[in-house]
């Protein structure tokens, strides 16, 4: 079966390497693709917002299986047209996507379905979303509705601030995204990334992980696309997992499949932990960056074959997904101003790197040399018997990159750590 991947991040480069693994993979394509895919798969040039350029390659090289990495396209309907022409593919449709693509949308149906969430007010307008603060107290959670890569959400800790974001947001600040805002109450507890596969009926658990969306060390600064993650996340437990799949996942992919627009490929599913139990923060349509790096490390089976399983209807045929016990662990390198201007063209150098997986993602090759061409720019993946294992030798791996205009967090995995540490 040839396959082509759709992406260019680490996110893609993960599932490139894990992809390129499978005995049904026979020609893996890419695009656009980047130097650490273009290891694992032939990189061809595509216009993925021309559906019809995309659907013809795929006629002409016998793709059997598209993967979406990204949301964007998936959220520009490209599995529409994809599944209209025939072409099986790993990701939902335009309705589907809505999950991601509007977190009004996603608070909406939480409340028509029961699934615990936080409370919250969509507004459309400035006045309407700075008169709403008064429905809520301090630190304010001020949400861009559409997609924002990652960083549309601002946690205010004071009235001022939660104006500022308001008036950030209405003027433009996060694009397209901010013509609507979703303010919401704060929860608190511990957060959690948990992965779930479904092919608009049934559905399977695919692991769990946790990220750190703050810039630095200790959790501090603005958020980001994420700077780390670790699998899987202890705090997750069996228990609570089965309380996501009976209270949060399925709920949805009944209503979604309910009301004509059934859920296909992997709902990402962010938790908060709180003391009522787990509440549902927001749905990805795609596979987390940089938790499908912990994830794709860890799993066991084929993912060309679990995905085709997916993309066809037959996920109830195919075999349980398995993970290693051991725990896999990645440092986020990125380039120096991240999360604001990234520094751009910094050289790298891997050469005497081992120990981890170094997957790429905003990298670039000029005139044969390495360089940074994006905010998050490498993801260094290590496995260990424990979060403190697999954490020193993933920073052991870090300090071997050569990467001088790079920095990254250095204290990935420190709530387990912490607890494994008492333990």
């Amino acid at each position: 079966m040839n396959i082509l991947l759709i992406g260019s991040g680490g996110r893609e480069h993960a599932l490139a390497w894990k992809l390129a693994q499978s005995p049904n993979c026979d020609t893996l394509f890419a695009t656009p693709g980047n130097p650490g895919i273009a290891e694992e798969a032939d990189l061809v040039a595509l216009n993925i917002s021309d559906h019809a350029a995309v659907i013809s390659f795929c006629a002409g090289h016998d793709v059997g299986l598209v993967v979406v990495g990204p949301e964007a396209p998936l959220v520009a309907g490209l599995g529409d047209s994809l599944r209209d022409a025939g072409i099986p593919v790993f990701g939902p449709n335009q309705k589907a996507a809505q999950l991601e693509g509007s977190k009004g949308f996603t608070k909406d149906i939480c409340a028509a379905a029961g699934i615990p969430t936080a409370g919250y007010y969509r507004h459309d307008s400035k006045a309407s979303a700075l008169a709403g603060l008064d429905a809520f107290q301090a630190p304010y959670v001020i949400k861009a509705d559409g997609l924002a890569a990652g960083k549309g959400v601002i946690i205010a800790e004071t009235r001022i601030d939660a104006e500022a974001a308001i008036e950030d947001m209405f003027g433009g600040g996060f694009g397209d995204a901010g013509a609507s805002v979703v303010i919401e109450e704060f929860m608190t507890g511990e957060e959690a990334s948990f992965f779930a596969l479904t092919d608009g009926r049934d559905v399977v658990a695919f692991g769990s992980a946790q990220d750190h969306k703050r810039v630095g060390d200790g959790d501090v600064g603005p958020n980001t696309g994420g700077m780390g993650a670790y699998s899987p996340a202890i705090v997750l437990t069996p228990a609570l997992q089965a309380e996501v799949m009976d209270r949060i996942i399925k709920p949805t992919v009944d209503y979604m499949a309910a009301h004509d627009m059934p859920y296909s490929g992997v709902l990402f599913a962010g938790l908060m932990l709180t003391d009522e139990g787990p509440k549902l923060i927001e749905y990805n349509a795609r596979f987390g960056d940089p938790e499908c790096q912990v994830l794709m490390t860890r799993f066991d089976g084929d993912l060309a074959a679990l995905m085709l399983a997916v993309a066809t209807g037959k996920l109830s045929e195919a075999a349980a997904p398995s993970f290693s016990p051991d725990t896999a662990l990645t440092v986020v390198m990125a380039a120096n101003g991240y999360p604001d201007v990234p520094q751009k063209g910094g050289a790298i150098d891997l050469a005497v790197v081992s120990g981890a997986k170094v997957f790429h993602a905003g990298t670039a090759e000029v005139d044969g040399q390495l360089v940074a061409a994006g905010g998050r720019v490498l993801n260094v993946t290590a496995t260990g018997a424990n979060v403190t294992d697999a954490q020193a030798k993933a920073y052991a791996a870090v300090d071997q990159v050569i990467f001088p205009d790079g920095f990254c967090r250095r204290d990935i995995g420190w709530r387990e750590v912490a607890r494994e540490a008492v333990n």
